[in-house]
C-alpha cells in the first residue's frame, strides 16, 4: 500500500467496532494522528496522550483539509464524516492496519519484549537470521533499519500508524523478518493493536516504569498481553521469575532458556573475558560451543533467548552459532570507548536497578586487579522509587562511584541525586563515592582517577546523544564525553 493510494473510509474501517455520521464512501488519502501533519483527505484519528488529548485538535486537522475524523466522542458543528468508537487508540493500530494493506501479514514479526535486555537480544536475531540467509528488518530503541538505510528512532516501540508504515517500507524492500522491541507503554497503549507475530520472546522483569505502572503486577499484565493475545511460538527466560508465571500461562507453545537445570536452550561452562564470552549451548536438538564477542554474563541470556527464538523460526544451530558469534557489538550496550591511554571505559544504558547490577556485576568479574568505578544517575520525571535501589546496587558492587545527572528534565537534579544517595548510603556508609551533578565534569573526573587495572562503566544514556532538562534538549554523548576527557588528560 503506498502512502498516495487513496481508499474509502468504510475499507479503512474494516474490523472496527463504530457509529458513522455522513458517508463511508469518502476517500482517505492518508492517516494522521498529529494535526500538525494533516493533509488535504486525511483521516484524523483523535487519540489522548500523557499531555495532550487529540480532541481538542480536532477542529483544527479539519480546517487543514482533513476528510474525516475518528473519535470518542461526536462533534455537533463539524459536517464531515464522524467515525465513534470507544478507544481510538486501539482503532488506530485497526485502521493503520488496513490503509498498508496488512504489510504484517507479508512479514514474520518476532515481537522481544521484557525490561533488561531487549535491544541486543535484537541485533542478536538480526544477525542469526541474516546468517541463515534471510533478509531482516529491525525495529527498536537505538533505530529502524530497512534495507541499507536506519532511520532514528522516536521511541522504543513506534505509534501503531508508524509501525504500520515501517513493515510496509519492509516488505517493498522485500524483508522476510521484522525483529521489534516491545515496550509495555506500547502493550497498554494499543501500539501493537492488528499486528500478528510470527513468535514472542521475554527476557525478564525488574523495576522500571512504575510511574506508568502503578505496580509491578500491572507491569507484568502489560508484557503479558503479548503472549495472551497471539497464537505463535513463545520463548520465556525461566532463570527470572516472572517467565515462570508467564510459562504457566503458555504451557503448550513455550520454549525456555536459562542457566538452571531443565530449561529448553541451556549455557553450560560460562567463561567470562575481556574480549567476550563463551559457554556451550545445551538444547534437545544437539550442544554446540558459543563464543560471543560480546561481553558480561547479561550477553549469556540475550543470546540464549535470541537462539531459542531463532530455532522456534525453523533456523539450524550451525546457523544460530554463526550469528551469534557475528554481532562484534550494540550501540551503547557495554560498549567499550577505545582511547591510546591504556584505559577501560564502557559506555551502557543500564537505567534500572537490576541493568545497573547486571553490568556492575559483569564489570567485578573483569576487574581483578583493579577498581571498578561507576558514573551514573537516574532520569527525572520518571519512576522515583527505583533510584535509591540504584543507589544501593552500587553501592554493594563499586569500589567507586559518582552520582551524577541523567536526563532531568523537569525535575531539579540535586534533588535526583540525593535520592540516588540515600539508597547508597542505607547499604554502605563507608563507600567511596562524590556527587557531582554536571555530567560531563563527572566522565572527566572519573577518567582523571582511573588507570589501567580499573574498568569505569559510564551508565544510564548508553547509545544516546541528547541531554534532557528543564532549559530543553542539548546534545550529549557519553561515548564523545569519555574520548574528550581522556584526550585532555594531562601526561
Amino acid at each position: 500500500m503506498k502512502e498516495a493510494d487513496h481508499l474509502e473510509l468504510r475499507r479503512v474501517l474494516e474490523g472496527l467496532n463504530y457509529s458513522l455520521t455522513g458517508s463511508s464512501l469518502s476517500e482517505i488519502g492518508g492517516i494522521s494522528y498529529d494535526s500538525r501533519t494533516i493533509k488535504p483527505g486525511d483521516l484524523f484519528v483523535a487519540i489522548s496522550g500523557m499531555q495532550m488529548d487529540g480532541h481538542d485538535f480536532v477542529e483544527e486537522a479539519v480546517n487543514k483539509g482533513a476528510s474525516a475524523v475518528l473519535v470518542e466522542r461526536h462533534f455537533s458543528n463539524l459536517d464531515l464524516p464522524q467515525v465513534v468508537t470507544e478507544n481510538t487508540r486501539y482503532a488506530l493500530g485497526l485502521v493503520s492496519a488496513n490503509f498498508y494493506d496488512h504489510p504484517h501479514r507479508k512479514l514474520r514479526v518476532l515481537g522481544v519484549t521484557g525490561t533488561n535486555g531487549k535491544t541486543t537480544t535484537t541485533y542478536l536475531v538480526k544477525s542469526v537470521l541474516e546468517q541463515a540467509g534471510y533478509k531482516v528488518g529491525l525495529i527498536g530503541t537505538i533505530q529502524s533499519i530497512i534495507g541499507d538505510r536506519a532511520l532514528e528512532s522516536g521511541r522504543t516501540t513506534p505509534e501503531s500508524l508508524d509501525l504500520q508504515r515501517l513493515f510496509s517500507k519492509m516488505v517493498d524492500e522485500g524483508t522476510d523478518f521484522a525483529i521489534m522491541e516491545v515496550s509495555s507503554h506500547a502493550l497498554d497503549l494499543h501500539r501493537t493493536a492488528g499486528v500478528t507475530f510470527a513468535g514472542t520472546l521475554f527476557t525478564n522483569l525488574s523495576q522500571d516504569h512504575l510511574d506508568f505502572h502503578p505496580t509491578m503486577d500491572a507491569y507484568f499484565a502489560a508484557k503479558a498481553k503479548l503472549f495472551l493475545s497471539q497464537e505463535c511460538p513463545a520463548v520465556l527466560n525461566v532463570d527470572d521469575p516472572w517467565g515462570v508465571k508467564l510459562q504457566v500461562l503458555n504451557p503448550s507453545r513455550a520454549l525456555t532458556y536459562g542457566v538452571a537445570e531443565g530449561a529448553d536452550f541451556r549455557a553450560e561452562n560460562i567463561q567470562l573475558e575481556n574480549g567476550g564470552v563463551s559457554y556451550i549451548l545445551n538444547t534437545e536438538a544437539g550442544q554446540i560451543p558459543i563464543n560471543l564477542q560480546l561481553t558480561g554474563f547479561f550477553n549469556v541470556y540475550n543470546s540464549l533467548g535470541a537462539a531459542a527464538l531463532c530455532f522456534s523460526q525453523g533456523v539450524s544451530l550451525e546457523a544460530i552459532k554463526a550469528g551469534l558469534q557475528a554481532l562484534s557489538g550494540v550501540p551503547g550496550r557495554f560498549e567499550k570507548v577505545e582511547n591510546d591511554r591504556g584505559l577501560n571505559v564502557v559506555v551502557d544504558y543500564a537505567h534500572t536497578p537490576n541493568g545497573l547490577e547486571n553490568i556492575l556485576y559483569s564489570g567485578r568479574e573483569l576487574t581483578p586487579d583493579g577498581r571498578l568505578i561507576v558514573v551514573f544517575g537516574a532520569g527525572g520525571d520518571r519512576d522515583k522509587s527505583k533510584r535509591p535501589l540504584m543507589g544501593a546496587v552500587a553501592a554493594r558492587l563499586a569500589d567507586v562511584i559518582i552520582i551524577t545527572s541523567d536526563n532531568p528534565r523537569s525535575e531539579e537534579p540535586t534533588a535526583i541525586c540525593s535520592s540516588i544517595e540515600k539508597g547508597l548510603l542505607q547499604t554502605n556508609s563507608l563507600v567511596t563515592y562524590e556527587i557531582i551533578v554536571d555530567r560531563r565534569t563527572a566522565i572527566e573526573r572519573a577518567v582523571e582517577i582511573a588507570t589501567p587495572d580499573d574498568l569505569v562503566i559510564v551508565a544510564g544514556k548508553g547509545h544516546e546523544t541528547y541531554q534532557e532538562s528543564a532549559r530543553g534538549r542539548i546534545h550529549f554523548d557519553d561515548r564523545e564525553e569519555v574520548r574528550r576527557a581522556i584526550k585532555e588528560l594531562k601526561d
